[in-house]
């Protein structure tokens, strides 16, 4: 029988362990990565190709959203399921709306999460029952909760602009950021422009507010602000 190959992506040493020894004794199911960040679950991604990624939400350099989208347009045949304590609606919708294959906390039992591994490799959506419920409701009520023509949160936000909002938040100079990304000091100046301006928020205190509020960032990896 052909095992499930799972990659996981989570910065996070003791619950990586914990899933990993959790994982393992599933006769169906193998770890065969661990990446401690989203840039690295990425290039890992791509190099391994595993049937699943198990993606945390808030990691540094890259947070999940932006890996997802990534994983998801290099690697189509990896389904990614989101594994997060972050139970909010925008979190759920924007990973959705990047290509999530499912949704699950990790206060769930070992058992769901096992059973979502399984299912998301079946092509199914898959969301634990406290999440689908929360899909349920704000599907019920999204015509009336958003502005006519108004996007969902940060998905007006570009995927590279993404990365640099990200980075700002965590202290990151011009330069610094230039050099993480292979791009020019001139073009991170660009985008930071750029996201000042989609936002309507001037200052750096500000991005990272927004990017702590969003959930691209922890508060404990950003910049005083």
């Amino acid at each position: 029988m052909k095992r499930i190959t799972v990659m996981l992506a989570d910065d996070h040493a003791v619950l990586c362990e914990g899933l990993r020894a959790l994982l393992q004794v599933q006769s169906d199911i193998e770890v065969v990565g661990q990446a401690a960040n989203g840039r690295e679950a990425v290039e890992m991604a791509k190099k391994m190709s595993p049937d699943v990624v198990l993606m945390d939400i808030a990691m540094p350099g890259l947070n999940g959203l932006e890996a997802t989208r990534q994983i998801v347009l290099a690697v189509p045949n990896t389904a990614v399921l989101i594994l997060s304590a972050y139970s909010a609606d925008d979190y759920i919708e924007r990973m959705i709306d990047v290509g999530a294959a499912g949704y699950v906390l990790k206060q769930s039992p070992g058992n769901i999460l096992a059973q979502a591994i399984r299912d998301v490799t079946k092509g199914k959506s898959v969301f634990d029952e406290f999440v689908a419920k929360r899909v349920k409701d704000a599907g019920r009520k999204a015509d009336g909760s958003r502005k006519a023509g108004s996007p969902p949160a940060a998905t007006h936000i570009t995927s590279r602009e993404g990365e640099v909002l990200q980075l700002i938040a965590e202290g990151g100079a011009n330069k610094q950021i230039a050099s993480d990304l292979g791009i020019s000091i001139k073009t991170v100046e660009k985008h930071r422009q750029h996201i000042m301006n989609k936002l309507k928020i001037h200052n750096t205190a500000g991005l990272t507010r927004y990017a702590i509020a969003s959930g691209m960032v922890e508060s404990n990896r950003t910049a005083a602000v």
